[in-house]
Order: structure tokens, then sequence, then C-alpha cells
């Protein structure tokens, strides 16, 4: 069964153009293309699992550092805890954006944002080759800032909430977890490779050169 595809904004059709230009162009030139994208659904229902071991780590590391008796948790703290959550995914996709510029060669201007509206998921694009570990590092680096950084901040602090939001952030890497999951299972088989963030959908494309056998 065909998979069917949402409807893309303007923007997006625009990058889907673009990208279409890209590939027919290294398939052309002799590159083999790769899909390692992965649906919004599924990256959301895995998310759990992929990330159920580093939340447990997390859950066992908070309860070695704070007693039960320093761990309190408000309803007004739930109020900021939802405002807070709103802002620090906006911030997940700008640390994506800030990491991939550094290592493109057009540096900010090659990063783009966009929303799948239908799921109210946000996402960035890069739209410049990357190399498999800047591809990587920049996948990573939300979850490694908002949420072990903040795991870090709530064993300092021994507060529940900072733990709470840290869980939550762990949990909202499970998508990018998975992606580079699914990078790490990919064998390189061409002497060249050429990464390739998809600008639309969660996930990237990999093109490679098949090598002399």
């Amino acid at each position: 069964m065909q998979k069917k595809e949402r409807k893309l904004s303007r923007k997006e059709q625009q990058r889907k153009k673009n990208f279409d230009a890209i590939c027919e162009t290294m398939i052309a030139n002799g590159y083999i293309k790769y899909d390692l994208t992965v649906g919004v659904v599924a990256a959301n229902v895995l998310a759990i699992l992929v990330m159920a071991p580093f939340m447990a780590l997390a859950l066992w590391m908070f309860h070695l550092t704070v007693p039960n008796s320093a761990a309190t948790f408000t309803a007004w703290d739930g109020v900021v805890m939802l405002l807070m959550i709103i802002a620090l995914i906006v911030i997940h996709e700008l640390i994506h954006g800030l990491t991939w510029g550094c290592f493109a060669k057009n540096r900010f201007k090659s990063i783009d944002f966009g929303v799948i509206w239908s799921m109210l998921t946000p996402y960035c694009t890069c739209a410049e080759p990357l190399s498999r570990w800047q591809y990587i590092f920049g996948g990573l680096m939300p979850t490694l800032v908002l949420g072990f950084g903040l795991m870090v901040v709530a064993c300092m602090l021994h507060s529940l909430f900072w733990f709470a939001l840290a869980e939550l952030m762990i949990l909202s890497g499970g998508g990018d977890f998975l992606i580079v999951y699914k990078i790490l299972l990919h064998k390189s088989r061409g002497i060249e490779a050429y990464y390739y963030d998809h600008p639309y959908e969660c996930g990237l494309v990999v093109f490679e050169k098949p090598g002399l056998e």
C-alpha cells in the first residue's frame, strides 16, 4: 500500500522541488540513493521505546542524588512546566539548526524551519550535505543539552520540576535517536557519501558512489 503524502506548504513545495533536482543530479552522476526517513507517527510511537532506557537511567541518577523528602511539585509548577515545554520544543529545533549551521558551508543560510501541522510537530532542515558524524552530532545535540543537561540541573538543585522537564526533553529526542540509530545501522557501500537532511520529512537521504570491486 502506497504511503499517503501529506499536503505541503508553499515553502515545503519549493524545498521539495530543489531536493528533487539534487536527487536527479546525484543519481545521474552515478550515486545510489538510500532513504533513511521515518514517518512522524512511527517516530512519535517508537520514541517511547527508544528513549525508555535513557529515561530509566535518568530516574536512577535522580533517585541516587535526591532524597525523597527534598523533591516537591506543586500545581503552579505544572502550569509553568506547560509553558516551558512549548518554549523548549522551539529551542530543540533551534539547537538542531545552530549545530548543523556551524557545519554547513553557507552556515545558517542553509538552515530552515517548518511545522507539520497535522501532527503539531516542528522541524529543522539543512539544505547542504553533511558528513555522517556532522549529521549525527546535530541530531543528538538538542537531547544532550535539554535532556541530559537539565537532568544535571535537577540533581544539583534537588528539583522534581527540573527532573520532570528533563525526562520530557529526553522523550522528545526519541525521533532524533531513532534516525541516528538508522544511520548507524546503514553500512556504507561507497567511496563517497553525502548525507542530505530531508527537506520536509523526518530523517535524511544518503547518496553513495559505489567503489571499485
